[in-house]
This record gives C-alpha cells, structure tokens and sequence, in this order.
C-alpha cells in the first residue's frame, strides 16, 4: 500500500497541473482577443469546459489569472533565448531566436500548440503584479540585448539596446501578419526576414543622410489634436481597457462631458487615435513620393522623420497593440489601414530594388519590417533621450537600414 501512494500523489499533481495549463491557455486565447482587463472568469471557464467556481480553485482572482498567463509568456521567451544564447556568434543567435518563433507559430498554426499571452497589457496590471512583471520584462531585454555580447562601450550598449527591441517587436509582430502565408511558406518567410536582419535594406554603398520632412499634421476641429495626443499616450501605455474615460479626461484636467463632446463613445476615441496616427504615417509616405533623389533617399527620409516624431513630444502614433480589446469590425477596419500602409512601404521598396539603391530582398516581408520599427519606437523615447535625437534615429534605424550586425554608426 505504501509504495502505490507516491503514484497516487504523481496521478494528482499531473492532473491539476494540466488542467491549470488548459486554463492558462484559455486564458491566453481571451487576453489576445479581449485584453487582460475585458477577460473574464466566465469566458475562461467556458473556453475549458469548467465552471466559474473550478476556475477560481486554480486563480483566486482575475488578476491573478492574467499575471500567470503573463509571466508564462516570459518564461518561454527566457526559455528560448537560453536556446539562443547556446550558439556561438550573434547572428547564429539571432538566426535561432527567429527560428524557433517561426516553429512555434508553424505549430499554432496546425493545431498543435496554443498561443501564449500577448504582452501588450503588461502595464495595464495594477501593483505589486505589475512590479513583479515589468522586472520580468527587464530580465528579457536584457538577456535579448546579451545576444550581442554583454562588453563594450556605452554606444555599443545603446545599440545593442536598439537591436534588442527591434528583434522583439518583430517576433511580437508576425502574429499579425504572417496568416497571409501559408504554413509551408513559413521557412521561406523566416529565410527573407532573416535576410533583412542580416544585411539591412540598404544596397551596398549607400549611406545613412535623411532630410527630415516638414511632418504638419492638424486636425480641423481646436482642441482635438492635443486630446487625442494625450489619449493615445494613455492607451499605449495602458491598453485599450486600461486606458478609461475617467481616466484620459483627467490627464487632460478637463471633465467626462468634455471628452462626450469630442466623441460619442471610447471606441470612437480609439478609431480617431488610430486615423490620427495612420494619417501622420500617411503624410510622411506622400512627401516621400514628392521628394528628390533616389527611391532609397526617400525610403530613409520616411522613416527618420516618422522615428523623430516618435520621439519628439509631438508622439507617439498609437501602436497596434491597442487592438486588442476593440470590437472585431473597428479591430478589422484598423488592420486593413495597415495593411495598405504596409504595401505603400512595399512599393517604396520594389522602386529602390528595380533602381538599385535598394538591396533585392522581399519587399512585403521587409514592409512588415519597417512596420514593426516605426510601430513600436515610442516605447524607446526613454532610452532615446539620453543622447541626441538625431544619433537615437541613426541607431534606432540602422538596426533595418544596415541590419542587425554591421556598426557602421558607432564611426559615424
């Protein structure tokens, strides 16, 4: 009897812990679609077949819910960069983190496995969760930054930093894009967008000399420009359900009525913040077109003015993880915009390839790319304010323009 208890102790905890991975997954699933803050015990219960009450056995609270999905989110992306770590150069690294995000989302795709919990919402979270989360989020940055080395001076750190972020938020980006392939096309897509993180966009002797343009964007109605400045502030930071009316009102210092008057309802707010940002995104693709020089001049032109502006106090343009949350019909009219914005980017960049400024790479992979760079800048104003913003640009952007591996600007 005694030697068939441990085996009895093993059955049980085999068992809980799948059915506390089963919720974690469903949990996962409504993060990604509704938010941490619009998920719901409910939602999560059905998803798995369960009650409310068995769900509330495994997480005492909602919150506590989210912040596991989150902080197993983390341990995976912790996971793969040990696997990363494991090879020997920087670009074999780089090469193996994309590869295994790939793998990953092969297997999603099939039925295999499910998607973890977006991270979007991570500052969302309220104390002392979010504390403990953001320092998990720090350890990953980190460690993604180390894949470069971890010696060096204080440039080569800010450009490691520069190339960490970026190879992150492309990782984060592919779920938003990479459903317009096939699954069999996946190790041809990873091959191209390793390409541009290898060798950059730019063909071989061309230099780094942006014109910035003159980015005016007003919006017809006094008052609104600066309230959907400072809403699109709110919602970067906090999300779309983190970011509340009461809220965004206060950091305007101005009453609920005043925000009704501007719009009629918070997805309308949304909606405006986005049209805001795309049409500033927009406005720099049109002075491009207007612009002398060659397809890549105006290619880099783009995307330092939208960079500076990303960093200046006239941003951020709202980013795309603000969808999360939205109704499916305004979250898919949102897409569509970026996806036509995307192509415009690939326009530029078939121009510059059959002109030869442009290095011959898959112009709808790279377009995703740049996306990716630009969508994602605002998170790195801090870091780009501890040195002027035109070398936080030049580093920022050298990380696509030249790839990941060559330190040209570290000269510059």
């Amino acid at each position: 009897m005694q030697s068939s208890q441990p085996k009895i102790e093993t059955t049980s905890t085999k068992r809980f812990q799948a059915k506390r991975d089963a919720i974690l997954a469903a949990a996962a699933a409504a993060i990604n679609e509704q938010s941490a803050k619009g998920m719901t015990f409910a939602d999560v219960a059905r998803r798995v077949g369960l009650n409310t009450t068995s769900v509330t056995y495994y997480f005492k609270r909602k919150e506590d819910l989210a912040a596991a999905a989150f902080e197993q989110t983390l341990a995976w992306l912790d996971g793969i960069l040990d696997h990363a770590l494991a090879e020997p150069t920087p670009e074999a690294r780089v090469a193996r983190f994309l590869a295994i995000n790939m793998e990953r989302l092969a297997r999603i795709g099939r039925g295999e496995e499910q998607a973890v919990a977006i991270l979007s919402d991570l500052r969302a979270m309220e104390e002392p969760l979010k504390g403990k989360l953001l320092t998990g989020w720090r350890n990953v940055f980190r460690k993604t930054r180390s894949l470069w080395g971890n010696e060096g001076s204080r440039a080569e750190t800010d450009l490691r930093s520069a190339r960490a972020h970026v190879l992150l938020e492309n990782s984060f980006w592919l779920n938003a894009w990479m459903s317009r392939y096939e699954i069999d096309e996946y190790p041809r897509v990873e091959a191209r967008l390793m390409d541009v993180f290898r060798r950059g966009i730019a063909a071989p002797g061309q230099a780094w000399e942006p014109a910035l343009f003159d980015l005016v964007h007003e919006e017809p109605e006094p008052g609104r420009e600066a309230f959907l400045l400072a809403a699109t502030r709110l919602i970067n930071e906090l999300g779309y359900r983190g970011a509340s009316v009461q809220r965004i009102a206060s950091e305007l210092n101005v009453t609920k009525g005043s925000f009704y008057h501007h719009l009629d309802a918070k997805d309308d707010l949304v909606a405006a913040c986005y049209k805001r940002s795309f049409d500033i995104l927009v406005d720099a693709q049109r002075l491009a077109e207007r612009h002398a020089g060659s397809h890549w001049q105006r290619l880099e032109s783009t995307i330092a003015t939208l960079l500076d502006y990303q960093f200046s106090e006239r941003g951020p343009l709202l980013r795309t993880t603000a969808l999360s949350g939205l109704p499916v019909a305004v979250r898919n009219t949102m897409l569509d915009r970026s996806n036509r914005i995307a192509r415009r980017f690939a326009g530029m960049l078939s121009d510059g390839i059959a002109e030869g400024t442009i290095r011959p790479i898959d112009p709808l992979v790279a377009s995703q790319a740049v996306m990716a760079l630009q969508n994602a800048a605002f998170d790195m104003r801090k870091w780009a304010s501890t040195m002027p913003r035109e070398r936080a640009v030049t580093f920022y952007a050298s990380t696509l323009a030249f790839g990941l591996f060559d330190d040209r600007v570290l000269s510059a």
